[in-house]
């Protein structure tokens, strides 16, 4: 059939269903708190559609209710609404306030993230800056022997360890091997070969399991 590929990961799916229910759904600004439920309604709308499978509409969902503007747009006061854009009721003050506190966790998470990475860029810095000033203080000395041939410096061992299968799971912290070190991010989505991750930065990106660390 055309026009029938199948969605491969969790962005597609979003901007597809918010193409399909623009009045519910948005993949730009602030989101509309979801009636509780959409999914049934999701999953019978999409039904016989090829694109997309129940579990990837789960999934998106599931990604998509925990974004920051998804969480930014659950305000006291506002209504939920269905796939075509039609009230079904006020939030319920316990369902704000969850969502404030994992605004909150989440960009905390964030926060730690960012200071231990600047952390660790310092202390490379000065690590680096001793080193230089070390071999400065050596070139300086007066040699009376022969030259010895130089060696490299060593690389210093990678104490991460590569990730065993029951520890690729959404949601969990690992570290992403970018050739020149390893960047910290958690996992959002999985499928047989590839991992999409989200770094600390908020971006997210699809790598391959074999460069994951923990």
């Amino acid at each position: 059939m055309e026009n029938s590929e199948k969605l491969t990961n969790s962005k597609e799916v979003i901007a597809y269903i918010a193409e399909r229910f623009p009045k519910c759904f948005t993949i730009e600004g602030e989101a509309k708190p979801l009636k509780i439920g959409i999914f049934q309604d999701l999953a019978e709308r999409l039904n016989e559609d090829e694109k997309v499978s129940k579990t990837q509409l789960r999934t998106a969902l599931r990604q998509y209710t925990s974004s920051w503007r998804y969480l930014h747009g659950v305000k006291a006061g506002v209504n939920r609404v269905d796939l075509d854009g039609n009230e079904c009721g006020v939030l319920e003050q316990e369902h704000v306030e969850h969502a404030q506190k994992a605004l909150e966790e989440s960009k905390a998470k964030v926060r730690a993230r960012r200071k231990e990475q600047a952390v660790a860029k310092a202390a490379a810095s000065k690590d680096g800056e001793a080193k230089t000033n070390k071999n400065h203080a050596k070139s300086a000395k007066p040699k009376n022997t022969k030259p010895k041939t130089s060696k490299l410096d060593k690389k210093p061992a990678d104490t991460s360890r590569a990730l065993t299968a029951d520890e690729v799971k959404v949601g969990n912290d690992v570290l992403v091997n970018m050739g020149s070190g390893n960047m910290p991010a958690s996992i959002v989505e999985f499928n047989k070969d590839d991992v999409r991750v989200r770094l600390t930065n908020g971006l997210t990106m699809v790598v391959k399991m074999e460069h994951l660390r923990s």
